[in-house]
């Protein structure tokens, strides 16, 4: 039997002389196994951002934590939003989650911003259309599924990575960069999502104009006699 693993990364930085990130990341373990990472990107950035987004972050984490279903979690987090702010305020949602009961890597987008898969040397984009949450009243997910399958990689960013250095006439190519930072797909999670954030941060040169975020989730080959599980965790302060 091949033994797999989840490797996740997220990298992550709030708009230039701004305290708080308006994104949020949350990550919970799924009740019949696998984690979902959820990240939630708030209208417009500072403490207002921050309040919203997590507040939709939590939503949708404890509804995942309960055993409901990504997309009906998605739908509720909007639902909850709506109703918490009349419908004025939108906030840009992305669920990955690995499910083992089904055996796939499920994405759940309400986003503007596209997510990246690599499965065997391919990059392909999922950027079905997709609406914010928190505005209109039927607003629902755009959600694909993918085997579980060693070497299979999702990269998901928020707008600040991928509007990053348009005001000074760049441009951010995510797939070039994980081509640049990782040919030979030997990157971990983390080191991944580290290069693509600091593509972002030199094309915005080092003051971001938004809070940009960065997740990578990987499926990797893995020794069957290590059972140890780990997370990790670094937060400057």
């Amino acid at each position: 039997m091949h033994h797999l693993a989840i490797q996740a990364g997220v990298a992550k930085i709030g708009k230039y002389a701004v305290r708080e990130s308006g994104d949020t990341v949350e990550v919970v373990e799924r009740p019949h196994g696998g984690v979902s990472l959820v990240m939630v990107d708030g209208q417009r950035s500072g403490r207002g951002a921050k309040a919203i987004s997590n507040l939709v972050a939590r939503k949708a984490i404890s509804l995942l934590a309960e055993g409901v279903r990504d997309g009906a979690a998605a739908r509720a987090a909007h639902d909850y939003l709506r109703t918490h702010r009349q419908g004025k305020v939108r906030a840009e949602m992305v669920i990955l989650s690995v499910d083992l009961v089904s055996q796939t890597l499920v994405v759940s987008r309400n986003t503007q911003c596209p997510v990246l898969v690599r499965r065997g040397g391919e990059l392909a984009w999922l950027d079905a259309p997709s609406e914010a949450i928190g505005i209109r009243r039927h607003t629902r997910p755009t959600i694909q599924e993918m085997s579980l399958v060693a070497g299979l990689t999702v990269v998901a960013f928020s707008d600040g990575v991928w509007s990053a250095g348009v005001h000074l006439e760049g441009h951010m190519d995510v797939m070039q960069a994980v081509m640049a930072a990782d040919p030979e797909d030997t990157l971990s999670g983390q080191a991944l999502a580290d290069a693509i954030l600091d593509a972002a941060l030199a094309l915005e040169q080092g003051r971001p104009r938004d809070d940009a975020t960065v997740i990578v989730v990987k499926i990797v080959p893995h020794p069957g006699d290590d059972r140890v599980r780990r997370m990790g965790l670094y937060i400057p302060f």
